[in-house]
């Protein structure tokens, strides 16, 4: 049984790290990073629920649609702060390899900074912060 947890874990963790490596969450064409204020429209409304950027905007989007079975929420903050609310279907002994994948892909999309990721259960309570810092490349889990 441990052999499968284990293999199950491995699997979920290298299945996100490829989806997160082989899409793109940004289009091709770069918006400055302005905050939105909030109107009227749908539209911008979205952008406060995602990111405060519109590549934050991108990122929070993407994440939720690729990962919708791990994923259920995303939001970015300040192009730093990736918060995300998991599905009860990923297990306590999987949360710190997708969060490890999760700051992969963030890294990737917002070269150059230190970021963190927060991973919350499917009841908004806070379980994991992963903390990269840019200058030794590694991840700190608290």
């Amino acid at each position: 049984m441990a052999l499968f947890r284990s293999l199950r874990t491995t699997l979920v963790a290298l299945f996100l790290v490829l989806i997160l490596f082989t899409s793109s969450a940004c289009s091709g064409t770069m918006q400055a990073d302005r905050p939105s204020l909030p109107g009227t429209d749908r539209t911008a409304y979205s952008q406060l629920e995602r990111g405060n950027t519109s590549q934050g905007q991108n990122f929070g989007n993407w994440v939720t649609q690729t990962a919708h079975e791990l994923v259920q929420d995303a939001y970015v903050r300040d192009n730093d702060k990736l918060g995300v609310v998991i599905t009860p279907q990923v297990r306590p002994t999987e949360v710190r390899s997708l969060a490890s994948s999760l700051v992969q892909g963030f890294h990737k999309n917002f070269p150059n900074r230190d970021l963190t990721v927060l991973m919350y259960a499917p009841d908004k309570k806070l379980i994991l912060t992963a903390k990269y810092d840019d200058s030794t490349r590694q991840i700190q889990y608290q």
